[in-house]
């Protein structure tokens, strides 16, 4: 018999004015030996939670992240979630972002500043993503210090490929962050006049949980019963395309590559179509999980007519835009206050989330950053579920 794990978790406290209804902490725990019942307790803590912190793991290994990622998915084949398509292609918008550990080849390093000797790597100059590199519009240089936005809402997803399904949970290790305490205003200038107080170079987490429920009864039945395709090679594909100023989805200004430009050849068959909700395994709950940046073409289920497909860029990022914008509310957004040491998993299926902010130069940030390819795509609503919207 299995000996009951003494792991405690505790939801996270935000003020009474907040939306956000996720997120835990954990601790009692010792991350690189966890025995089935403390596993199993960290599983149902991520799938009920969506963000769970561990503090004080710097020990923690590069292979010991990687085997704590792949025991949520031990089907899935050791592959990184973006197979070679987030390194292997010059053009593609996360190359200039992430570095591979050679010895663990699953677990990426990401942050910024210059980095002598790490993991085998040495030399590295590294780059926290700057929303002047992606967005349609820019901070003006002098509040730049000051005033930030959320880069790209999304999720950590290659979505193209047969044998890349979405992974089910990231894994983000603190290495280094810079001292100091700065804070930012991240401002959304979207006409809504929205702004966020966050830590400089926080993660911003929603969830897509409470961005489906926040929907009326028919853009609900709507989310349940329409599929998004995404294009192929996405990140290539958006690679000359600039984002809305909330980083919620791009400005449909014709810049994406067309097929000619896309590393050859497009397989039709590793097109992703997947669910506009997918579906928790633990708690049931419909999650609106969408890369709105990545969509090109909506599937809605029609009646005797069959599917109806709605093609036009434009009207496909505005609808996507429409539902998922009061779910990234200031109310509504986790923006996490790394420390050093600090372990975050987060339910890659059932959360959004954005980089955000901008470092000095002189400020050194390392993590690393760890998910896999999973043995399985997400689920749609149950048939129940789908019987609400008939």
């Amino acid at each position: 018999m299995n000996k009951a794990s003494n792991i405690h978790v505790e939801p996270l406290v935000f003020p009474e004015s907040s939306g956000i209804d996720f997120g835990a902490s954990v601790s009692n725990v010792d991350i690189e030996h966890l025995s089935d019942a403390d596993f199993a307790a960290i599983r149902e803590a991520l799938f009920t939670h969506q963000v769970l912190v561990f503090k004080n793991q710097s020990h923690m290994t590069p292979k010991a992240q990687y085997e704590l990622t792949h025991r949520f998915d031990p089907a899935a084949a050791s592959k990184y979630g973006h197979g070679d398509t987030a390194t292997g292609h010059k053009r593609s918008i996360l190359h200039p972002d992430l570095r591979t550990i050679p010895h663990q080849p699953q677990v990426q390093v990401i942050g910024h500043g210059r980095v002598d000797e790490y993991e085998g790597l040495r030399e590295l100059r590294l780059r926290h993503p700057h929303h002047r590199t992606f967005h349609a519009t820019a901070v003006p240089d002098h509040e730049d210090r000051d005033f930030t936005r959320f880069y790209r809402w999304h999720i950590d997803a290659a979505l193209y490929g047969a044998d890349l399904a979405p992974p089910v949970v990231t894994t983000l290790l603190a290495v280094k962050v810079p001292g100091g305490g700065r804070r930012q205003t991240c401002r959304y200038e979207d006409g809504s006049g929205d702004e966020l107080d966050v830590p400089l170079g926080t993660t911003a987490f929603v969830s897509g949980e409470a961005m489906y429920d926040a929907l009326s009864e028919a853009d609900q039945a709507f989310a349940r019963t329409t599929r998004v395709e995404y294009a192929p090679h996405p990140y290539v594909w958006m690679s000359a395309a600039r984002s809305r100023a909330d980083g919620l989805g791009l400005v449909s200004e014709g810049r994406e590559l067309g097929p000619a430009d896309l590393p050859a050849p497009v397989d039709a068959d590793s097109v992703q179509i997947l669910p506009m909700c997918w579906r928790n395994p633990v708690t049931g709950r419909l999650a609106l999980q969408v890369h709105p940046s990545a969509v090109r073409r909506l599937h809605l289920d029609g009646d005797s007519d069959g599917t109806v497909v709605i093609d036009e860029l434009e009207r496909v990022r505005d609808i996507v835009h429409r539902l998922q914008r009061p779910g990234i509310a200031p109310r509504r957004v986790y923006a996490h206050d790394w420390r050093e040491g600090d372990l975050v998993l987060f339910h890659n299926r059932g959360v959004l989330h954005s980089v955000v902010g901008a470092f000095a130069e002189d400020e050194v940030r390392l993590f690393r950053q760890c998910n896999i390819a999973a043995s399985h795509f997400p689920e749609g609503p149950s048939a129940e579920q789908a019987q609400v919207a008939a």
